[in-house]
């Protein structure tokens, strides 16, 4: 009989699990594991036989740690689920001791954009709420940080890393009530942002049934032609459709979107592109965050190799956006080294 891991589990869930005691012992548990505690020993106010009697019963994750990488401001860590399915996640640090964790919610991905390594390994299946929470509770301790007047270890999450997370909804949606319990990590919706290629049906879904968390799409360009050679997801999902969902997301209490433009040298950093991003954005509560592509071997764009922008290429497209009124950021590489870089996890 499997051992029954605890980690991700909602308290309710702990409770009937231990419901031969009393029920704030659970409650204790379930704070433990919510501050990234890795064993029962750690669990300091729960009694030493009791502490031994959890470690005969139970285990605190399912999945078993493999490496943790460092590059600077980053750190990717990868994990080994029951079945095999290896799954990266990284912490990045703004060097202001602010910290963000970058989750993963499928073991490889379906989307197939062209620009993306996760999207070139196919997909093997969603992963389950507990194994999306297990990354961050595992990322939790390499901040090296201490929680100080219940201030949260890790300030922000984004459900960025490997996968589509508008195709694994449900899984999703019990990831973030685990983050956002009130009596575990509580963590604000608003510093949870998950970024998706534009799934018309989850994103129409997400607008009605709000709350949800804060939206990114990644646009990369509103040519339509441009996109769906880049991104194939397009062709099932219209790009007049996406938007349509957004401004309803906006319209029932969703917020600020942002629109992602992964840069790709020679590619899609044309005034077109930028007029098209304009236009897209015209409506719509947005900023556009501008992602100079990180380098992959290998992957191409119709028969010829992906380039990084030059810095050159960077600068004009964005000074062509904030000229047509957008407000536009600008991300900064971190975790190349490590290929924990946007666009890079499953280069192991």
């Amino acid at each position: 009989m499997e051992t029954q891991s605890l980690a991700g589990l909602p308290l309710y869930e702990i409770e009937k699990i231990l419901d031969s005691l009393p029920r704030f012992r659970s409650e204790q548990v379930y704070k433990w594991i919510s501050r990234g505690a890795s064993c029962f020993n750690d669990m300091t106010d729960i009694p030493k036989s009791l502490q031994n009697e959890f470690e005969q019963r139970f285990k605190i994750f399912s999945t078993s740690f493999i490496s943790c990488n460092e590059d600077g401001d980053a750190k990717k860590i990868i994990v080994k689920t029951k079945d095999g399915c290896k799954i990266e996640s990284v912490l990045l640090s703004d060097g202001k001791n602010r910290f963000t964790a970058c989750l993963s919610t499928q073991a490889g991905c379906p989307s197939g954009c062209v620009f993306c390594k996760t999207g070139s390994l196919g997909f093997k299946r969603n992963l389950d709420s507990k194994e999306i929470a297990e990354q961050f509770l595992r990322l939790l301790p390499l901040s090296g940080r201490e929680s100080e007047n219940d201030s949260h270890i890790i300030d922000n999450i984004v459900i960025m890393g490997m996968g589509e997370p508008l195709l694994n909804l449900d899984n999703l949606r019990m990831a973030i009530s685990f983050f956002t319990d009130t009596k575990g990590l509580y963590f604000s919706r608003r510093r949870i942002t998950v970024s998706t290629c534009g799934i018309c049906e989850g994103l129409f879904d997400i607008a009605n049934n709000l709350p949800f968390a804060r939206l990114a799409l990644s646009l990369t360009t509103a040519d339509e032609t441009l996109r769906s050679r880049l991104m194939p997801v397009t062709k099932a999902n219209p790009l007049s459709k996406v938007r349509e969902a957004l401004l309803l997301f906006q319209k029932n209490g969703g917020g600020r979107v942002t629109l992602e433009a992964p840069l790709l040298g020679g590619i899609n950093t044309r005034e077109k592109d930028a007029a098209s991003i304009a236009k897209f954005a015209k409506g719509l509560d947005a900023v556009v965050n501008i992602i100079p592509w990180n380098p992959v071997s290998a992957l191409e764009f119709e028969g010829k190799p992906l380039l990084e922008p030059e810095k050159k290429e960077v600068l004009d497209y964005k000074h062509m956006l904030e000229n047509l009124g957008l407000k536009v950021t600008l991300r900064l590489h971190k975790g190349q080294k490590i290929m924990g870089a946007c666009g890079q996890l499953g280069s192991v």
